[in-house]
């Protein structure tokens, strides 16, 4: 009878998603082979960055696969482990870890390097979801908001330490999963604001930026004068922006290495490096640019095939897809990953558990931020903070993450009629 059940599950899998997910990791394999030399491409190696992906596509299928085999409440039951587990590979490659590029961010084995980050957001996602799931907080009070933040709020921190901000920011993502259980909206106007007062502390001198703010308060207590509680809210978002534009010129100068204080001073027109911190950028636009409407076609690129654009098969991945592809190529998995981000939207909210429902907004949040940041650091509308296309960029640790991270979900998904 339990072999039936399983069976069952097994068959009630979303593989319309399973199908998507095949047809990045594809994608991403044909553009990485597209973005080696033309010397490397003569005779197939696995020891080439493409036979690398191969061996990773491959293996990362059947994770995907052993995954759904599971029983669903394990990952439930098991979350706090998963979790503690990721913090201790966090602790990990603070101590023995390889550093590249500045970001002491991999563990070496043997010729693969393991970088904890990624794997620390599934581990996230599921002991948040667990939280949320047990104790059905409504993140109205200090208590369950300092709660869910020390869940996502941990590994954040660790991950800042190495220092890797790109990953980092990715966990902001899980604002909003909260936000659909109950966070109040002024959480997600906090967040905005963030962003607005980070760029124009950049842009408009402090003290000007301190009597706008204190103008509007001000304005704001008058009009509300009567009502003691709004009043002192007034007053602790006032404090708390105005140490907030302190804080950035320190975390600038002290947390940001040099080229990130670059990238973000580029994008902002503060200055201009097109043979430094730009050149990324500059020849990334070239790249997608040139592929025009259909592309030069398959390994037709010459910024792709020539080495033009830096980290090509990694965070410039989208470059050659622009390149060799064109619109209608960019359009195309574009496109693929908006179907799979409403499909994981669809499928959360259909779950009948608040664990499921909260893990499945978790994922679809941080592919998008993914998907976003990396798309529109290649085209120059966002500072480049080093993150991957999620299922198409080079590298072993990402594409098992997000396939842990997706088959989980898919997991969850097909047993929803029975359990929790």
């Amino acid at each position: 009878m339990q072999q039936q059940q399983g069976n069952r599950f097994f068959f009630n899998v979303d593989w319309i998603t399973v199908l998507i997910y095949i047809a990045l990791c594809a994608i991403g394999f044909v553009n990485i082979y597209a973005s080696v030399p033309p010397e490397k491409t003569i005779a197939f190696g696995f020891s080439e960055l493409y036979g690398k992906q191969l061996i990773y596509v491959i293996s990362g299928l059947i994770l995907g696969l052993a995954i759904l085999l599971f029983d669903g409440r394990l990952f439930n039951v098991f979350s706090p482990f998963i979790y503690g587990g990721t913090l201790l590979l966090l602790l990990a490659v603070l101590v023995i870890g390889n550093k590249v590029a500045g970001n002491q961010a991999w563990i070496a084995i043997g010729s693969f390097k393991l970088q904890p980050a990624e794997f620390a957001k599934f581990g996230t996602a599921l002991l948040l979801a667990r939280y949320v799931g047990s104790f059905n907080p409504k993140f109205r009070d200090f208590k369950s908001i300092a709660i869910a933040a020390l869940i996502v709020g941990a590994p954040l921190l660790l991950i800042m330490l190495q220092p890797d901000t790109g990953s980092a920011l990715v966990f902001l993502a899980f604002m909003f999963p909260l936000y659909r259980e109950g966070l109040s909206g002024y959480f997600l106007l906090i967040f905005l604001g963030m962003i607005v007062l980070f760029v124009a502390d950049f842009l408009v001198p402090t003290w000007i930026l301190i009597t706008i703010i204190t103008v509007i308060a001000g304005l704001f207590i008058y009009n509300n004068r009567r009502k003691q509680k709004i009043i002192f809210s007034t007053v602790l978002v006032t404090v708390f922006a105005i140490g907030y534009l302190f804080l950035i010129k320190v975390a600038y100068e002290k947390v940001l290495a040099p080229h990130q204080r670059s990238r973000i001073e580029l994008m902002l027109g503060l200055k201009t490096d097109n043979r430094g911190a730009g050149y990324n950028v500059i020849q990334s636009q070239i790249a997608i640019g040139s592929g025009q409407v259909t592309g030069r076609g398959f390994l037709e690129g010459t910024q792709t095939k020539y080495g033009y654009v830096p980290e090509q098969s990694t965070d410039f991945i989208f470059s050659t897809i622009g390149e060799e592809w064109g619109f209608l190529g960019c359009l195309v998995v574009i496109g693929l990953y908006s179907f799979l981000l409403l499909r994981l939207i669809n499928l959360a909210e259909r779950q009948r558990s608040t664990f499921s429902r909260v893990y499945g907004y978790s994922v679809a949040c941080i592919l998008f931020f993914h998907v976003f940041i990396n798309i529109g650091m290649t085209i120059g509308i966002i500072p480049v903070i080093g993150i991957p296309l999620p299922l198409i960029s080079y590298g072993g640790s990402s594409l098992w993450s997000f396939t842990i991270l997706l088959f989980i979900f898919l997991k969850l998904d097909s047993n929803r009629m029975g359990f929790f």
